[in-house]
C-alpha cells in the first residue's frame, strides 16, 4: 500500500517537472519566433536601438540616464542602482522593429524609476531577500529532508514563496513598462502604427515569459510542498 502511494506521488513530482519544462519551452519559443521575426523587418526612419533609447530618456527628463552596449543576446536592461540602459549589440546598433521595441521597454523602466512607480520600488526593495532565498531556499529544503529536520525543510518552502512573490510583483512591472514604450514610440511617431502592432506582437511575447516563469515556481514549489508534507507524515 506505500508502494503505490509512493508511486503515484512520484508520478506526480515528475509530471509537475515536466510541464513547467513544456511551459518553459513554449514561452521562449514563443518570444524567440516573434524576435526572429520582427529583428529582420526594418523601421521605415532607420533609427537604430541606442538613437531611440536616447531620444525616449532625453524627451523625458532622463539627460543622466546613460546607453551603453552589453554582451549577449537579448541581455537588455535598466540598471536603477547605475542609471543605465544596457542594450545587447543587435538591439544596440539595430535598426529593426524588434531593436527599436526592446530599447523602448528598457527606457519605460528608466521612467518608472524617475516616476517611483510603485511595483518597481517594491521589486528593488525586494532584491535583497530574494537573493538570499535563492541561495539558501533548496539548501534548507535538501538539509531538512534529509535529517529529518522538519522546521528547516518548511522554512526552505517559505523562502521560495519569496521568490514566487518577487516574480510576482515583476508581472505589473514588465507589463507596465511595455505599454509605456509603445506608447512613447507611437506618440513620438518613432514607428508607423503598423510598425507598433509588430512591437506589440514582440513584447507581448517577451512578457509571457514573465508569465511562464510564474508559472513554473509554482509548480516547483507545489512540488517540493507534496515532498515535505510526505516527509512530515513519515
Amino acid at each position: 500500500m506505500y508502494y503505490m502511494s509512493y508511486s503515484g506521488f512520484d508520478f506526480i513530482g515528475y509530471g509537475l517537472i515536466i510541464l513547467g519544462t513544456i511551459i518553459t519551452l513554449v514561452a521562449e519559443f514563443y518570444l524567440r519566433s516573434r524576435y526572429s521575426k520582427y529583428r529582420v523587418i526594418e523601421n521605415e526612419k532607420k533609427l537604430t536601438g541606442v538613437e531611440v533609447a536616447r531620444k525616449i530618456l532625453d524627451k523625458n527628463g532622463l539627460k543622466d540616464v546613460y546607453v551603453t552596449e552589453v554582451a549577449g543576446n537579448l541581455t537588455d536592461h535598466y540598471d536603477p542602482n547605475r542609471r543605465v540602459v544596457r542594450l545587447s549589440k543587435e538591439i544596440f546598433h539595430g535598426t529593426s522593429i524588434a531593436s527599436l521595441s526592446v530599447a523602448a521597454h528598457e527606457c519605460g523602466h528608466a521612467i518608472q524609476h524617475k516616476e517611483g512607480y510603485f511595483f518597481i520600488k517594491l521589486r528593488g526593495f525586494m532584491v535583497p531577500f530574494v537573493n538570499f532565498a535563492s541561495k539558501f531556499g533548496y539548501i534548507a529544503i535538501f538539509l531538512g529532508i534529509l535529517f529529518s529536520w522538519i522546521d528547516l525543510a518548511w522554512a526552505g518552502i517559505g523562502l521560495l514563496l519569496v521568490i514566487l512573490l518577487f516574480q510576482l510583483v515583476t508581472l505589473p512591472t514588465e507589463f507596465d513598462a511595455s505599454r509605456r514604450a509603445l506608447a512613447i514610440l507611437e506618440k513620438e511617431n518613432l514607428l508607423t502604427d503598423h510598425e507598433v502592432e509588430g512591437g506589440k506582437d514582440m513584447l507581448r511575447a517577451a512578457a509571457l515569459t514573465y508569465v511562464a516563469g510564474l508559472a513554473t515556481t509554482l509548480l516547483e514549489i507545489f512540488r517540493l510542498f507534496l515532498i515535505v508534507r510526505g516527509s512530515d507524515d513519515d
